[in-house]
């Protein structure tokens, strides 16, 4: 029988040694892993860059358009005369052919430049909706990472919950085995039945089952972890369990300043400026439109001799251009108006939506700070709850060594034990993951420590 035991405390002795021997990757740590190399974070970065391309000057149509162009053409034209009928000087048929050559070459280049004095303010609209809009994505972005940061520490925490919850089960399967082995020596002695040594098989067999399982669960965590951090899925490594709670009266604080850094009420901010520009861009359609233009072309034509000009025909020509144009839309089918109508509907539905995103935040953060007080309180009751299961276990570890109590009930003294810490862990980081949403909330859940 003990040589059955054996093997599988070995094989868990081996296990643990070489958790042991992972690396630590520390919240910190795994915080800027994520920000360097998460896909979703990188591509809002990206939309970010794509926000601060389109804002910038050269998209903002106060520049003028430039344009070059450039031709060549070759004509050559090939003529034959006969002379049917007629005699040369002796008498004879004149029988010949002439041949004439005729070659033509024309080249031209030019540069065209437009410039728009004035459009109505249209453009200037449109540049300051471009700067918003470059805002808003940065707050989009924010809001991924927000996101991206509470989806990392509730895998983290399920690591660290998995992983004292590994060392929980180890010690019961050290207790559950010691119990096999005094069961056999007091069978050898005749202090007890057979019954007890199947009691502690059967429990030994329960609990290498259970942490079997939660080994398993802690391996596919770690991977998923792995994925959000977009490391190697089977990187090893291990998580700091300690957790440390923000004092009560800086998470007041945080609260009382949610309207001021709340993500989602910036963002309603934000398109609210970008639907009041939207207005003022289209209103720019009652307004004319001035511009200026500028050429300069050069043509140069080589024409073959001619029965007037015998020679070869040259003209180099240059020519310059200024003018101004001034463009005034008087009526365009109602077109502007509908417009100019419909941005001022959008930016009230922007204000509707405000209000009510502003309710829901409010709601979302009473609800958020509720959730957690009460899972801070639950937590405490757990701690509690594991130091009255310690003095029992141990007093019901003393009263079986001395035979007072069976078998039976030192098990059921060590499963509550062994349910109070677990549910003690599981509370810990039920109550940081509501602290960290309450945090979101509030706008601050990337201005602290984790």
């Amino acid at each position: 029988m003990r040589k059955t035991v054996l093997p599988i405390l070995l094989l868990f002795v081996a296990l643990q040694y070489s958790t042991a021997q992972e690396k630590m990757l520390s919240k910190e740590e795994v915080v800027r892993l994520a920000l360097d190399n998460n896909f979703g974070i990188k591509v809002a970065k990206n939309q970010v860059e794509i926000a601060k391309n389109n804002k910038s000057m050269l998209n903002s149509g106060f520049l003028p358009t430039v344009t070059g162009s450039a031709g060549a053409n070759y004509q050559r034209d090939d003529s034959t005369f006969d002379f049917p009928g007629q005699l040369n000087a002796d008498g004879t048929p004149r029988d010949e052919t002439n041949l004439y050559k005729a070659e033509a070459q024309r080249y031209n280049a030019g540069v065209t430049a437009n410039y728009t004095l004035f459009d109505g303010l249209g453009r200037l609209y449109n540049y300051k909706r471009l700067k918003e809009q470059y805002q808003l994505s940065e707050l989009q972005a924010r809001e991924t990472i927000e996101n991206t940061m509470l989806q990392l520490f509730s895998v983290y925490f399920e690591v660290a919950r998995l992983t004292e919850n590994e060392n929980v089960l180890q010690q019961a399967l050290e207790i559950s085995t010691q119990r096999i082995q005094r069961a056999e020596y007091a069978f050898e002695y005749g202090q007890n039945t057979k019954l007890d040594i199947l009691n502690a098989q059967v429990d030994v067999t329960n609990d290498s089952i259970n942490l079997l399982n939660t080994k398993q669960q802690l391996a596919n965590v770690k991977r998923d972890l792995n994925v959000l951090i977009n490391e190697d899925l089977n990187q090893p490594f291990a998580v700091d369990t300690l957790i440390r709670f923000i004092p009560k009266l800086q998470v007041e604080e945080y609260i009382a300043q949610t309207d001021l850094n709340n993500v989602a009420l910036l963002q309603t901010e934000r398109n609210l400026a970008i639907n009041k520009y939207d207005i003022k861009v289209n209103k720019s359609g009652y307004l004319p439109t001035i511009g200026l233009n500028g050429s300069y072309g050069w043509n140069l034509n080589q024409n073959a001799p001619g029965a007037f000009f015998p020679g070869v025909n040259v003209n180099n020509t240059r020519n310059f251009g200024l003018g101004a144009t001034l463009t005034w839309n008087l009526f365009d089918g109602g077109g502007t108006n509908v417009r100019v109508k419909n941005a001022k509907i959008a930016y009230e539905n922007q204000e509707l939506l405000k209000e009510q995103i502003t309710l829901e935040v409010n709601r979302d953060i009473e609800n958020a700070q509720a959730i957690y007080e009460n899972r801070l309180n639950i937590y405490q009751i757990q701690e509690q709850n594991v130091v009255t299961n310690q003095n029992n276990f141990e007093r019901s570890k003393e009263q079986f060594q001395l035979g007072r109590i069976t078998s039976i009930e030192f098990r059921q003294a060590q499963i509550n034990l062994l349910n109070a810490q677990t549910n003690k862990n599981l509370a810990k980081y039920d109550a940081k993951l509501a602290e960290l949403q309450l945090l979101q909330l509030t706008g601050q859940l990337l201005n602290v420590e984790f």
